[in-house]
Order: C-alpha cells, then sequence, then structure tokens
C-alpha cells in the first residue's frame, strides 16, 4: 500500500474536480475507500503499513468532509485555481447583506424574550436556511459559468462564499442556542 497525499480529494474520489459533485457516487466511493484502508484491517501489518493507513484513512475523512460541504467543496475549487483566502482581511461590502445579518442576530438575540422561544429560533433558523440554499443555487451558477483560474470569477465567488460563511456561523450559533434552551426546559 502506497500513500499518496499529494492527489486532490477528487481525484482521490474519482470525480471531476467541479463544484456540482454527485453526492451519491461521493459516498459510495468514501464507504470503499474507507473499507480498503481502515485502520483495523492493518491491526497485525508492519508499523510502516499501520501509518500508511493512518494517513490515509486520516486524508479520505478530510477529503470526504470538504467535498460533502458546499461552502468547503467551493473554498477548496478555489484553492486549487490558485485563490488565496485571506479570512482576516476578506470582508464583505454588500451592505444590504450586511444589514440583513445584523437583523438577523438582532432576531436570534431576541429569542429569549419571545413568548413561545423555540418557535421564534425556528423562524430564525429557517430563514438562515433559506438564505443558505439560496447562496448554495448561486454558487452552482457562478462555479457552472466560470474559470475558478480566472481572478474575476474567483472574486465573485469568493464573496459568495464569504456570505455563506456567515449564515454558517449564525446557524451554528442558533443551535447552540437551541440546546441551551432545551437544557433549561430539562
Amino acid at each position: 500500500m502506497a500513500a499518496d497525499l499529494s492527489t486532490t480529494h477528487f481525484e482521490l474520489f474519482g470525480l471531476p474536480p467541479a463544484f456540482a459533485v454527485d453526492m451519491a457516487q461521493l459516498d459510495s466511493r468514501y464507504r470503499e475507500l474507507q473499507r480498503t484502508v481502515h485502520p483495523d484491517r492493518f491491526a497485525s501489518a508492519s508499523d510502516q503499513e499501520r501509518r500508511i493507513s493512518m494517513q490515509l484513512a486520516t486524508q479520505i475523512n478530510e477529503g470526504y468532509k470538504i467535498l460533502k460541504d458546499p461552502l468547503r467543496r467551493g473554498r477548496y475549487l478555489l484553492e486549487l485555481g490558485g485563490y488565496r483566502f485571506n479570512d482576516g482581511q476578506h470582508t464583505n461590502k454588500d451592505v444590504e447583506f450586511l444589514m440583513e445579518q445584523m437583523e438577523l442576530r438582532e432576531s436570534l438575540g431576541e429569542v429569549r424574550e419571545a413568548d413561545d422561544a423555540f418557535a421564534a429560533l425556528g423562524k430564525v433558523m429557517d430563514r438562515i436556511a433559506t438564505d443558505n440554499d439560496r447562496l448554495n443555487a448561486v454558487l452552482y451558477k457562478q462555479f457552472a459559468a466560470s474559470d475558478p483560474g480566472d481572478d474575476k470569477c474567483s472574486g465573485c465567488i469568493a464573496e459568495t462564499l464569504t456570505k455563506m460563511q456567515f449564515f454558517h456561523k449564525l446557524q451554528e450559533e442558533a443551535m447552540e442556542l437551541e440546546v441551551t434552551l432545551e437544557d433549561e426546559i430539562s
């Protein structure tokens, strides 16, 4: 068994490097690869073979997580095309979007004061999911219509990914609040 850690995640899973990924094929290939390199299969193998098995299993798991998630997959595709994200300096300049984010954060902050906190939280979570789905559709169109190696196209895609990242963070905060509210009831 040889470990080729230089292969892209798309190559590893036998998929074309594209934003549109056949999820059934990805899932099937993931299970197949895991069966092949799972460390339990190498319990009595040499130290080197066990290390390689662990490295490959780690690479497969990481690749699967990236390709399964539209945000991470989009970022990965841009990076493969040479685009470099600087998360500390990459900001969003869309004023309408920023206002929407402030409104959503405010709504999330008001959930605890609502008569029915779970219903209020559900509305916020639905809105986040809807906006995230909309951005996911935009990404599909942007990737289909552009060359990720083109700086102008990459910039537009990166802007959409940055927006999507806001929604992911907000969704995580909403889920944490949901757990907190459930804990308070128990």
